[in-house]
């Protein structure tokens, strides 16, 4: 074997198809990259994989990255000659009965959003598509054309042909053994055959990544699982291009190999593997075939496949692969190391992803940003419990079990729970809190009154919480209500160049005096929306800053890799010290002025400022600001005040109509109002123009900011996209990513979904595209539907607020 470089840009570890895809990426962009594998190509995981390869997610950029995928598949076998088993063979969904038909439905609505073809099918003309399967099951079936299928094995080594042919050097049989970092600085790869100089490292280790990513500070969420499949000998009568099939409600998928099939399936009990530590050693190599546990799924898929039944068994391959706690690869640059990159916890669907995840990677890699918003994907959604293997482990568990489960919405998950708890938990918990989940934090969604049972009860319909988050809702519009927003991630910047520091990374001003609160986002270079949060000024160098709950590690990051070189600052996660009391509704100012000797009058405490006061003998950092549409305040107090304040509050109240209230009437309050939510309505990928957030940028002055350039720019020249919002009847289920058609075409697809129970409507927000330019008269000049669950909804647009407190008060 050739002798080691000494040095290269990028050193990629992990020969599986991710890394081999990430090196082929990186060569085609010029980019030096050497790839270590420490044994041979594809001996980790990839070689045992099933090769389904489908396109359709929940989000529209991780369906474009599978998209490309396939795209590449198509031509990588034309341009390197390497045989790849790749076939567009189509894949088939079935559903067996309602719930799952209208969650077919809507799956074909989205596809239709995301540009896909998703054509639904009667039984028999499944059935047709695929005759080895009966139907009496059956509702109905949904069927993509360019899904497909590919040898794992074959497809990586076409990648490896490729990225040598554009330049890449790969290494077989060539352990990684350290990382040499100095102050923080990645400085070389070490190995058993020696030392590579470099600057970045991707790791791509499938299910070793977590332990040897761990050595270096780094988090990387994922646990390895077993995984069986089992490939039969030809059958009579096969169709050689049979799609591939899931059959969700029987937990099985199928695809044709050499004349016979393979089947496996996502069992509700899986089996953890290498819970102590991965063996030694551990490649090419198989678990023992566990026919016992594995006979509940093949007894399922007999009732599908009869042929199954005199069918040869060729082998039963036990391969465990790795799993993470959302069902999401990871993929990024880790917050904890500079310039070391992630790709991994695939899920089993590596194959499918391993062309768009390789390709995303290397852009990330090169160009310090990803193509695309991935943060559904990113390394930077996960937070502190995810440091607990154990926590990890029970969560990917219950992952795992739900793969083919119905993906109800508003579903939460029940492992590690509680985990992160309010102070106030067990005291809303006994007022009828049904509580849901963020970054391990137990958040109220709402309470359940008199005769009802605190728990969801799932479905495509309007769902068992409905009419008491409508109490909460009215109750917020009405008199006043208390949130429990305890788990907001909150953050210190201190230090003499703190003020120089946020004016460089904030697109508002923030050069306000003390006491001043400022709404603001934080741009790319783009001019895209990467944080979106509030600031108080709390000092003359010093600043609090509120994001939410799931955000806590993205934007803490974004802010501590964005302070200018040389500026004297530091940035402190003071999330567990703070609790949050949010007092919100018209008698807001009546309730809080029987607890407080503070002026809170709106002269004495204007909208948009901060103030400390004194609340049950307690220090209470008050924010007047709002997220739903109503006068109130953010109140941000030391942890051990917080039952004490609470308690407060609430007697004070009594005679106002204070009551509990949860965060779906929120997302419903807030829907009202048209206020955004970064990661479904914002993000990366949207500008402030675009998503009607011009007022929020510092434009007037000559102040210079992260992004002002690409935001001036869009300023003069118009969007090419633009946020509005939609009213239809109140008895059609908005979820988000229906898909928007304007006079007929379709433009776009909700970001937003919900009810409006003051303006008693379904409520969504999108973007409406047009290449030739959008504005405010384009959009309002026309018709428009919504496709919901393929059916077409007529609708009215918006472009101001559906609700506005001050013409309420005045109406009435």
């Amino acid at each position: 074997m050739k002798p080691l470089p000494t040095s290269s840009k990028v050193v990629i570890i992990g020969g599986g198809i991710i890394g081999c895809s990430t090196a082929y990426h990186l060569a085609k962009l010029g980019v030096d990259c050497v790839l270590l594998e420490r044994q041979k190509l594809t001996s980790g995981t990839t070689f045992h994989a099933a090769g389904l390869v489908g396109q359709l997610r929940s989000n529209a950029n991780i369906t474009q990255l599978l998209g490309y995928s396939v795209e590449l598949y198509n031509s990588i076998e034309a341009e390197t000659g390497l045989g790849t088993g790749w076939k567009m063979n189509g894949g088939l969904r079935l559903a067996c009965n309602a719930e799952r038909w209208n969650e077919v439905k809507r799956q074909a609505t989205t596809a239709r959003s995301f540009g896909l073809q998703m054509d639904l099918l009667s039984p028999k003309e499944a059935q047709d598509l695929w005759p080895l399967m009966q139907v009496d099951d059956l509702v109905g079936a949904a069927f993509m054309p360019t899904d497909g299928q590919a040898n794992p094995a074959d497809i990586t080594q076409a990648l490896a042909k490729g990225a040598r042919m554009a330049g890449a050097q790969i290494y077989e049989d060539c352990k990684v053994t350290d990382i040499e970092i100095e102050a923080g600085v990645i400085k070389a790869v070490l190995t058993d055959q020696g030392r590579i100089d470099c600057g970045q490292v991707v790791l791509c280790a499938g299910q070793w990544s977590r332990d040897f990513a761990a050595r270096f500070g780094v988090n990387v969420p994922l646990v390895s699982m077993e995984h069986q499949y089992m490939v039969t000998e030809p059958i009579a009568g096969m169709p050689k291009d049979l799609p591939t099939l899931r059959d969700p409600d029987r937990l099985t998928y199928y695809k044709e190999e050499v004349g016979g099939l393979v089947m496996g399936g996502y069992e509700a009990n899986p089996i953890p593997w290498a819970v102590n530590g991965i063996p030694k050693g551990f490649h090419y190599t198989l678990l023992d075939s566990n026919f016992e546990h594995f006979e509940p799924l093949m007894e399922l898929a007999l009732g599908r496949v009869p042929a199954l039944q005199t069918a040869g068994i060729k082998t039963l391959t036990n391969g465990p692969e790795s799993f993470t706690p959302d069902g999401n690869f990871i993929i990024g640059e880790a917050p904890e190391l500079r310039n070391f990159f992630v790709g991994a916890g695939f899920n089993a669907f590596g194959i499918a992803a391993g062309g768009g995840a390789g390709m995303a990677l290397a852009e990330w890699v090169a160009k310090g940003e990803p193509p695309f918003d991935l943060w559904a994907a990113d390394i930077r959604r996960f937070g502190r419990p995810h440091f607990d293997t154990d926590w990890v482990r029970s969560r990917t568990y219950e992952a795992y079990g739900k793969h083919y489960t119905m993906a109800w919405p508003h579903e939460e998950h029940a492992s590690g729970r509680p985990c992160r708890k309010s102070p106030l938990y067990e005291v809303l918990k006994g007022q009828g809190a049904c509580f849901g989940e963020k970054l391990g934090w137990e958040r109220p969604n709402w309470f359940a009154g008199k005769g009802e049972t605190p728990q969801d009860a799932y479905s495509y319909q309007r769902q068992n919480w409905f009419d008491a988050v409508g109490r909460e809702h009215k109750a917020a519009r009405e008199a006043a209500v208390i949130f429990d927003q305890s788990s907001f991630a909150k953050f210190n910047l201190k230090g003499p160049d703190a003020l120089a520091a946020l004016n460089w990374i904030c697109a508002n001003n923030i050069d306000k005096p003390v006491g001043a609160l400022t709404y603001t986002q934080m741009l790319n270079v783009r001019g895209g929306i990467e944080c979106d949060l509030t600031i108080a000024r709390v000092g003359r160098d010093e600043f609090y800053i509120v994001t939410g709950t799931g955000f806590a590690t993205r934007d803490f990051d974004w802010i501590l890799r964005n302070i200018p070189k040389g500026m004297n600052c530091q940035l402190f996660d003071i999330t567990s010290s703070n609790a949050v009391l949010s007092l919100m509704g018209p008698r807001a100012r009546d309730i809080l002025g029987n607890v407080t000797r503070a002026d809170i009058s709106n002269a004495g405490f204007p909208f948009g400022t901060s103030q400390t006061i004194g609340i049950a003998g307690c220090p209470v950092l008050a924010l007047r600001i709002t997220y739903v549409g109503e006068l109130g305040w953010e109140l941000h107090l030391p942890v051990e005040y917080a039952t004490t304040v609470y308690a407060a509050l609430m007697a004070a109240g009594v005679e106002h109509g204070l009551t509990n209230a949860g965060y779906r009437a929120i997302e419903s309050l807030r829907l009202e109002k048209g206020y955004r939510a970064w990661g479904s309505d914002i993000g990366p990928d949207h500008t402030a123009h675009e998503a009607g957030l011009g007022w929020a940028l510092n434009l007037k002055g000559n102040t210079a900011f992260l992004g002002r350039e690409a935001a001036q720019q869009q300023a003069l020249t118009g969007v090419k996209k633009m946020m509005a919002g939609f009213t239809c009847a109140p008895d059609t289920v908005l979820l988000g990513r229906e898909t928007i058609y304007r006079n007929g075409a379709r433009v776009g697809w909700l970001s937003s979904g919900g009810f409006g129970y003051t303006i008693d409507k379904s409520i969504g927000y999108g973007y409406i595209r047009n290449q030739n330019g959008v504005t405010t008269d384009y959009i309002m000049d026309a018709t428009y539907e919504l496709e919901v669950a393929t059916k077409r909804i007529p609708c009215t647009v918006h472009m101001t607020p559906l609700y506005d407190a001050k013409m309420q008060r005045t109406k009435s």
